[in-house]
């Protein structure tokens, strides 16, 4: 029990900043290419009270970190109308990117929390450890994001980047997303799609080494 507090003491505050960020992000981009409509709805925010789904923001992360040490939650999303974006199948493809790129440069900023700490000799245990959970934290949600399946933002990347036609067929696959980002999951299949984009993640924190 005392291990399970502490790791939750540990990933709580990377969790929340991972997941904030990752959705402000995506309000944020929106505005910039004409959809206000995150910003009308005071989403685009680092409260994380305005993003938090109890559920899963807070239990579902943690309980998985804990016992198994794969991250997965969700916060609640972000709300986006495509349709009011200047050119909506291009911009959706950088609004999807926001959330998954604010992960990455979240990783790069622990990292650089993390070398501080050692360069500046401050050798406190849970510092260090908070700033390990964050950089792993944010590189799993970019990982996980940016499989092409909708309705994650590698779904909506991909149905920004096909042809209309194609676009249209992988755009139907969203009301099964995530069942079927569930079954991955409980299979353990999961780990085998999000590791080439980990790979990704881990080679541009290495130019920060």
């Amino acid at each position: 029990m005392e291990g399970l507090i502490q790791t939750i003491t540990v990933y709580a505050i990377p969790v929340l900043f991972a997941i904030t960020v990752h959705e402000a992000a995506h309000g944020y981009v929106a505005r910039h290419f004409g959809d206000d409509t995150a910003h009308l709805a005071g989403r685009i925010t680092l409260n994380p009270l305005k993003h938090i789904d109890p559920l899963g923001t807070v239990v579902v992360p943690l309980v998985m970190v804990a016992l198994s040490g794969f991250m997965f939650g969700w916060a609640k999303p972000v709300p986006v109308n495509f349709g009011r974006l200047r050119h909506p199948k291009r911009d959706m493809i950088w609004v999807a990117a926001a959330g998954p790129g604010a992960n990455l440069l979240m990783a790069v900023l622990w990292l650089l929390f993390a070398k501080a700490l050692v360069t500046l000799g401050i050798g406190e245990p849970f510092f260090l450890m908070a700033a390990s959970a964050g950089i792993k934290v944010n590189l799993m949600l970019m990982a996980l994001n940016l499989l092409p399946l909708p309705p994650l933002d590698g779904g909506r990347i991909l149905v920004g980047v096909l042809p209309h036609r194609l676009a249209w067929q992988v755009a139907r696959v969203e009301p099964y997303g995530f069942v079927i980002l569930l079954v991955l999951l409980f299979t353990n299949t999961l780990g085998f799609f999000v590791e080439p984009f980990l790979r990704l993640g881990s080679s541009v924190l290495e130019l920060f080494i």
